[in-house]
């Protein structure tokens, strides 16, 4: 057994109880809110309410309302039968539930409300997630230990702290209780686990390997990587075959185990859906695209490559070709799963994660990570003293870039999600945000379209798309104008679609819609409207529209409607134009024209 010197246990407590203290320091107002309330609702829905499936609706909506938990519901996706589905999978659920519960008897014996979201459960799910933090950075220094001495763990240990986007987004920007928190524990316990089944093949061993594989699944499918590590991990017998054939039994329990923690998922989609598989994200424009993957924008792209904003794991990854040379065998899981779960994490359509700092998807694999990274420095460190002091200064430099960009990002200088090369070095060394330089040079906000002012065309260039006056089209006169008539019989008018291909090549375009309409008739209860929206394989996404109750019956009237693109998910989603006609009454419809806006300048 190793021996653990003072001066390495007192630098390691400092450690975890520094990444503790700045998680309470970073308190948050209601832990239980955004992503995290679609984590943790399966628990106050299964344990505390009990009703129908609207009475369970106007529930969530009203404590969402009294605790400020998100500005929508749009933790559920709804079914067609009026009943509702989570949009997150119950795994981290599972691992809040021991807090939940202590919570649960707090409240219950206090003047707090025992409804699944109250100060108790917040303060327990807050201290859950930072056990499960600490629990991470302890089986970390257990696995490094293992290969390196304690002075190289400790300043891995200070690396991850100060030179990655971990610390950002575990204490400041996420309190502990995001998913990249509990991934990237789980994938400290599956490695220390592994290491210790592969010395031993102990069977308790790999039971608990089992369950934290399963349980890891549980919280996030893609995660089925994770089984690259138990698989491929170096053996001390040479035949792997032999192993395997030997502890048949083991893994079959060890698949057994998996199988039925996921299958809780399984069978609640089941239940819920009739389906045992239900991949509806609520979302079309978002998704895995796995042969559509992003991966040059997620290590490079300066709105949010890995490489760009935690620059120390470019040194990480040159670090393969260390382990390569100096342990082949460990190089190949390791490696394998970088290339895999690399390939996953940029296949999702939103490969930037939203707001976030770098890469927060990529977070739990800097566990994998920091074993390459001390092999080079541990290559660096036994070469000449020009090399060891060039390695030193290059490292110091990009911990030291990393903690100033975490200081932007938190000021508010570098943007969650809407950075661009030319932003980045405009702003590059500054710590106070100017907002001339956000409006000309960051990506357009479309978190608040509604604000978005399109008065200022000169940066834009005109493009017109569609233009019909439907003359010679066999369409009818009327008012001597060739117009589309669309009665009672009609519910929708013939779509208009345009591929985002044809529109721009560039990140958006405004839209433009213009038409002449005349209505006869006196009243209508229920508008007709002029839409616009986004497709993805016949998904509808960001539709909007406009009344055209804005135009008097009986006389014709201009009417104009300005719609931004979204983030398209591919170049082939379409747009789509038409009117939807909701009432008795008859429109004529005449020269309508479609318009693109596209930017001057990419950015």
């Amino acid at each position: 057994m190793q021996q653990i010197r003072k001066p390495f246990f007192w630098t390691v407590l400092l450690i975890l109880i520094f990444v503790v203290v700045n998680s309470i320091l970073h308190y948050p107002s209601n832990t239980i809110s955004y992503d995290v309330f679609g984590y943790y609702i399966y628990l106050p829905l299964t344990f505390i309410f009990d009703g129908d499936a609207q009475e369970a609706l106007n529930y969530l909506n009203e404590i969402r309302i009294q605790y400020s938990s998100s500005e929508t519901l749009y933790q559920v996706q709804m079914l067609p039968d009026g009943d509702f589905v989570m949009k997150y999978t119950s795994g981290w659920s599972i691992c809040y539930a021991p807090f939940f519960f202590i919570g649960h008897l707090i409240a219950s014996f206090s003047s707090y409300p025992a409804d699944g979201f109250s100060l108790p459960y917040q303060i327990a799910v807050f201290c859950g997630s930072t056990f499960y933090t600490v629990l991470g950075l302890v089986f970390l220094i257990k696995i490094l230990r293992s290969f390196f001495n304690q002075w190289l763990t400790v300043a891995l240990m200070i690396i991850l702290i100060f030179g990655t986007n971990y610390l950002i987004h575990i204490t400041f920007h996420g309190q502990n209780a995001m998913t990249h928190n509990i991934v990237f524990t789980a994938y400290t316990i599956i490695i220390w686990l592994t290491m210790k089944w592969y010395k031993s093949q102990k069977r308790s061993t790999l039971i608990y390997l089992a369950i934290t594989c399963g349980l890891l699944i549980l919280i996030r499918p893609t995660e089925i990587v994770c089984l690259i590590i138990p698989l491929l991990w170096p053996s001390q017998i040479e035949n792997r075959k032999e192993l395997f054939k030997k502890e048949l039994k083991q893994l079959i329990l060890f698949a057994t185990i998996i199988i039925l923690i996921g299958s809780i998922q399984l069978i609640y989609w089941k239940i819920k859906t009739g389906h045992l598989l239900f991949t509806d994200y609520g979302n079309p424009a978002e998704g895995l695209d796995l042969l559509s993957p992003h991966t040059i924008d997620t290590l490079f792209s300066f709105r949010k490559g890995w490489f760009i904003y935690t620059p120390i794991m470019f040194l990480a990854t040159l670090g393969f070709m260390v382990l390569y040379r100096k342990n082949k065998k460990l190089f190949i899981p390791l490696f394998t799963f970088f290339i895999l779960n690399l390939y996953l994490v940029s296949s999702w359509s939103c490969w930037w994660y939203a707001q976030s700092f770098s890469q927060r998807a990529l977070i739990p694999s800097m566990v994998v990570m920091m074993i390459p990274l001390g092999y080079l420095i541990k290559y660096l460190w036994n070469r000449n003293q020009a090399l060891r002091t060039f390695g030193a200064v290059l490292i110091i430099s990009m911990v030291a870039l990393n903690i100033f960009q975490s200081v932007q990002f938190y000021r508010g200088v570098i943007s969650g999600d809407r950075m661009t090369k030319d932003y980045y070095f405009a702003t590059f060394g500054s710590l106070t945000p100017d907002q001339d330089l956000k409006d000309e040079l960051l990506l357009i906000d479309r978190s608040n379209t509604e604000k978005i002012d399109f008065q200022d065309q000169s940066k834009y260039r005109r493009k017109e798309i569609f233009n019909s006056d439907f003359d010679g089209t066999g369409q009818k006169k009327f008012h001597e104008r060739s117009v589309f008539i669309i009665d009672s019989s009609m519910t929708y008018s013939d779509p208009i679609r345009i591929k985002y291909s044809d529109i721009t090549d560039k990140d958006h375009a405004f839209i433009r819609i213009t038409a002449n309409i005349y209505k006869s008739g006196s009243t209508s209860d229920t508008p007709s409207l002029l839409t616009a929206s986004f497709d993805y394989r016949n998904k509808v996404y960001k539709w909007e529209k406009t009344d055209l109750d804005q135009c008097p019956f009986n006389e014709w009237c201009t009417v104009e409607m300005i719609y931004l693109t979204p983030e398209p998910r591919t170049v082939e989603d379409r747009l789509t134009v038409q009117i939807w006609h909701r009432n008795e009454n008859t429109i004529y419809l005449n020269n309508m024209r479609i318009e693109a806006f596209e930017p001057l300048k990419s950015k």
